[in-house]
């Protein structure tokens, strides 16, 4: 009767709230990150650093996928249950890693690496030689704010609104979408981390099937070989743009070669590969 039960469990709800309080806290470092760099940057210094903040976040899944190996290589249950009594091997298929071990040091990584940006002032010292263009932008905005300033009697009506965020920011949302430069990056954008998340999702289990890997080996291979290049690709990319100083329009066609280039490069991925296991019922007759 026991094993007539479906199996319950409400975990995911505990997984489900933690993943979202890490997307919230990690969401400012991207936008509000690379605006800071550009307000208080030299001008022809901006594309190193933003590559180097970019090359830095390609590491962070590559020491994941290594301690995601690591912690594989763990029964579930270590600390709760003898070791020694596992008859099993992390490459039986009945195998369950320690999954929830890299929450737990991921959690207290984040934690104190979070700590300081606690200290980072405010504002910096403005380079005056680059920032002469920037400070008469923020002027113009200013004066024109100024300008535009709502009335008393418009200021109170404001504070009345339920939500007054909310029309500000679809105003905002909606001036965004309407730069078509802007929007193509976009979609440009989406289509290429589509095509390499489900590049990072499939291919473990990919290796595991065809090569008859483990997850702990899998994960490991993937985070050494993969994401370091992509890496070193974004700091070369950030030098490139300083070193010959390129314009929007040069950076756009600098884009579009490389990404043309490895366009054409992944077209490859389709003659690698090995002939499917012979499994009976599904390749073969079971004659």
């Amino acid at each position: 009767a026991d094993c007539e039960k479906e199996p319950s469990s409400n975990m995911w709800i505990y997984i489900l709230l933690g993943n979202m309080l890490r997307g919230i806290g990690e969401t400012p470092i991207a936008p509000l990150g690379i605006s800071y760099l550009d307000d208080f940057a030299k001008e022809e210094d901006v594309p190193v650093y933003v590559a180097c903040l970019h090359t830095i976040a390609m590491f962070g899944p590559m020491f994941g996928f290594l301690l995601g190996s690591l912690c594989a290589r763990l029964y579930v249950d270590i600390g709760f249950v003898d070791l020694g009594s596992i008859t099993i091997t992390p490459q039986d298929s009945r195998w369950v890693g320690a999954w929830w071990l890299g929450f737990l040091i991921g959690g207290v990584a984040s934690f104190l690496s979070g700590i300081p940006f606690c200290f980072l002032p405010k504002s910096l010292k403005k380079p005056e030689e680059a920032n002469n263009d920037k400070i008469s932008c923020n002027l113009l905005e200013n004066m024109d704010a100024t300008r535009k300033r709502p009335t008393p009697a418009k200021s109170q009506r404001r504070k009345h609104l339920i939500y007054p965020f909310l029309s500000d920011f679809c105003s905002s949302l909606k001036k965004v979408l309407g730069n078509r430069m802007y929007f193509t990056l976009l979609c440009s954008s989406l289509l290429q981390f589509n095509g390499f998340i489900g590049f990072l999702t499939y291919k473990p289990k990919y290796m595991e099937q065809q090569y008859g890997q483990s997850t702990s080996k899998s994960n490991f291979l993937i985070g050494l070989t993969s994401l370091p290049p992509i890496g070193i690709g974004i700091f070369l990319g950030g030098l490139i743009m300083k070193k010959y100083k390129m314009s929007i329009i040069g950076a756009t066609k600098f884009a579009f070669t490389m990404s043309f280039l490895g366009y054409a490069i992944g077209l490859l991925h389709f003659f690698v590969g090995c002939e499917n296991h012979v499994v009976a019922g599904i390749t073969v007759s079971y004659d």
